[in-house]
């Protein structure tokens, strides 16, 4: 589906967006601000945790199973207009790796593609990390490789392939998550480090905000935005960078 054509099927009240991932934290807001966009949504989650989407039952369609499952991925994103999936590193078999590539390989040809991930994350290898951050990175991803519980690496690979592919995509990459009300929409940045960035702050329905308002940006058709929320201190002294990237 071309651009247009995503314009038209919004346009005519069917905008069909596929949430994976959608039983988390980041993945209910995600249906949130799809829903009160007047999307159609369509969410996958484990079948364990189907019942954390209770309070949008009546609203959306549930697809349960494991998001690196294909046959689970390629049923939810049939007559998808756009996707939007949660990239979790979680265990040690290449969970995200396998998300990514499924939604990849079965997405609709032109359909919109949003992932999320966090900021060490790098496309271009130019961002500039803290050095607090290089070592949380290294301490934390090590112990929860040795503990089995989450891979880094993982996260890195999938959005790896996601670069490499052809597709309308957009990695959205995450600072700092926090709670609360929203402050709107974050800004962004195309490299950490850059001065508008550096509150290092995003609330996590400011995320989820980004992440669905990125379907109707074609300016965001492959790139890997770092976002900040819009009231931290660094992005109101760069008032000129949030209309597009540094």
């Amino acid at each position: 589906m071309t651009a247009n054509g995503l314009d038209q099927a919004h346009n005519s009240g069917n905008f069909r967006v596929c949430i994976v991932g959608a039983s988390g934290k980041l993945g209910q807001y995600l249906v949130q601000h799809a829903l009160a966009r007047g999307f159609e949504v369509v969410g996958v989650c484990r079948e364990r945790s189907v019942y954390k989407l209770d309070r949008f039952k009546e609203r959306i369609r549930v697809v349960p199973g494991a998001t690196d499952d294909r046959e689970v991925i390629e049923k939810a994103v049939t007559g998808c207009n756009a996707v939007l999936t949660v990239l979790v590193p979680w265990g040690v078999q290449q969970y995200a790796t396998g998300t990514a590539q499924a939604v990849l390989d079965y997405a609709r040809p032109g359909a919109r593609l949003v992932f999320s991930c966090g900021w060490h994350i790098t496309r271009d290898g130019q961002d500039v990390y803290s050095r607090q951050l290089k070592a949380f990175v290294k301490v934390f991803g090590r112990l929860a490789q040795l503990a089995r519980f989450a891979d880094l690496d993982d996260q890195v690979e999938a959005c790896r392939r996601v670069f490499a592919s052809d597709a309308r995509w957009t990695v959205v990459r995450g600072s700092d998550l926090g709670e609360g009300e929203s402050q709107g929409l974050p800004v962004w940045s195309r490299h950490v480090g850059d001065p508008v960035l550096k509150s290092n702050l995003t609330r996590r329905v400011d995320f989820a905000l980004f992440m669905v308002a990125a379907l109707e940006n074609d300016d965001l058709v492959q790139e890997a935005p770092a976002i900040v929320v819009c009231q931290t201190p660094s992005a109101l002294a760069h008032t000129a960078t949030p209309a597009g990237a540094a």
